[in-house]
């Protein structure tokens, strides 16, 4: 955001040729909106691809933001301009027009995430990255490479870190002995199909989207003592291909293959997601359940003991832990403590932190707390795994830099304990289909 992080960009899926946020006044631009009033954020530039449309952008957040909350400065300078039909590689002209140093908050479709993040780290710009970072190993192997050539900090937008009761978990599971088994869950109802029409089964799926949130978890969790060795996918179809018109999985489950490093023993874990589900009392039905030998957790994220009703929405239970919309006695915004909110604030004062001098990428690593691309690749290859997965029918095996493992203290402490001797433990460095049973089919896809 400037050389002490004042400026920001952000780029995102054009709504007028896909459909508007699910959520009620976003969480980016809200967010920075009011890390702007707290002197953290200065200049903010919105990139998109389609220059006709910003004057609704612009309209849009001055209906859901500027006219909901005081004191709030929601101006944007927007590429392209307003007459520009369609310019694909308008963030070029928009990151040449900020400082090295500067922040880019990237929200795009999936497939777009490698190339816009890699150019902002050529411009020397930190990154933050929606989930997920990329959908290969591979390209996530060269993003990271042109990060660390750069020098700046890239993060992925993984917010449930910073959801208390997650975070708590990570630390109490650290109690638990060595892992045993993880089972997740999220699901949206099907009007998310018509939110992500213009990708949805095209340029990514559901698991892609947010199964993703809950393996960063849980490799959050686990740290440098458990590693994944293979991934099983299974998907349920005909709610969205009905809905879209093409092939589309509406609920895709990853069965994964963990080891234990200390012993060798096995863990089990199951991500499912989906997008078929009807509507409920909340946007998303999700939880996670983690297994340990000496004890286990369980945490339900979708019901916080908030419920209401009105005539219109009906029975609704509510999460303002996530983002408080529901501005205070002076119409202010209030929600400087959700964990939406923190997640970017984390990042943009890390950022400043690193322009200042005050902390280095060694020290943001060794806390754990965001997710840095460099610490993040296990994620990325079980997403591929699993992608690799449904197209071929088969189990798909994880390849790593090393088979040797080392005890050390700091194991077990999450992605900030991973010490020097298990990173190429940990490392992937290649996915390969193993084969349909008799076919003989092998087909890596590595870095």
């Amino acid at each position: 955001m400037h050389r002490q992080n004042k400026f920001s960009t952000r780029c995102y899926v054009p709504t007028a040729h896909g459909a508007a946020s699910d959520k009620p006044a976003g969480v980016v631009a809200l967010s920075c909106f009011e890390l702007r009033r707290q002197g953290l954020v200065g200049r903010i530039v919105l990139c998109d691809m389609y220059g006709t449309r910003m004057p609704a952008v612009r309209d849009t957040v001055r209906r859901k933001i500027g006219e909901v909350y005081d004191g709030l400065d929601t101006t944007l300078e927007c590429f392209p301009e307003d007459h520009v039909e369609a310019e694909p590689t308008a963030y070029l002209r928009a990151m040449s027009s900020m400082s090295p140093g500067d922040a880019a908050v990237i929200f795009v479709p999936d497939d777009l995430h490698a190339a816009v993040a890699e150019a902002a780290a050529a411009h020397r710009l930190h990154v933050l990255l929606a989930k997920p970072a990329v959908k290969t190993l591979g390209e996530h192997r060269r993003l990271a490479a042109v990060v660390a050539q750069a020098g700046v900090l890239a993060c992925v937008e993984f917010h449930k870190r910073f959801d208390p009761m997650y975070a708590d978990a990570r630390l109490r599971a650290a109690q638990l002995g060595p892992f045993s088994h993880f089972a997740a869950h999220m699901a949206q109802p099907k009007q998310q199909l018509d939110t992500f029409r213009a990708w949805a089964g095209l340029r990514s799926d559901i698991s892609y989207y947010l199964n993703s949130h809950h393996i960063d978890i849980h490799n959050w969790i686990v740290g440098g003592a458990a590693r994944p060795e293979w991934v099983m996918a299974a998907a349920a179809t005909g709610v969205a291909e009905q809905k879209l018109g093409r092939p589309c999985e509406d609920t895709i489950s990853l069965m994964v293959q963990w080891r234990n490093g200390a012993d060798g023993s096995s863990g089990s874990a199951l991500y499912t997601a989906s997008w078929a589900t009807p509507k409920g009392d909340c946007h998303t039905q999700q939880g996670f359940h983690y297994m340990g030998r000496a004890g286990e957790l369980r945490v339900d994220q979708a019901h916080r003991g908030f419920t209401g009703a009105t005539d219109e929405g009906g029975y609704a239970s509510y999460n303002p832990l996530y983002m408080r919309y529901t501005p205070d006695s002076r119409r202010r915004f209030a929600g400087q403590a959700g964990y939406g909110f923190v997640s970017i604030a984390r990042f943009l004062e890390a950022a400043a932190g690193l322009n200042g001098g005050r902390t280095r990428l060694e020290e943001l690593r060794a806390e754990g707390e965001l997710a840095l691309l460099s610490d993040t690749a296990i994620v990325t290859a079980i997403l591929h795994a699993g992608r690799m997965s449904l197209d071929h029918g088969a189990a798909v095996r994880i390849s790593y830099g090393s088979d040797s493992y080392t005890e050390s203290a700091e194991t077990g402490k999450g992605c900030g304990g991973i010490m020097r001797g298990q990173a190429a433990w940990r490392e992937p460095v290649a996915v390969e289909v193993m084969g349909a049973p008799g076919s003989g089919q092998k087909v890596n896809e590595g870095g």
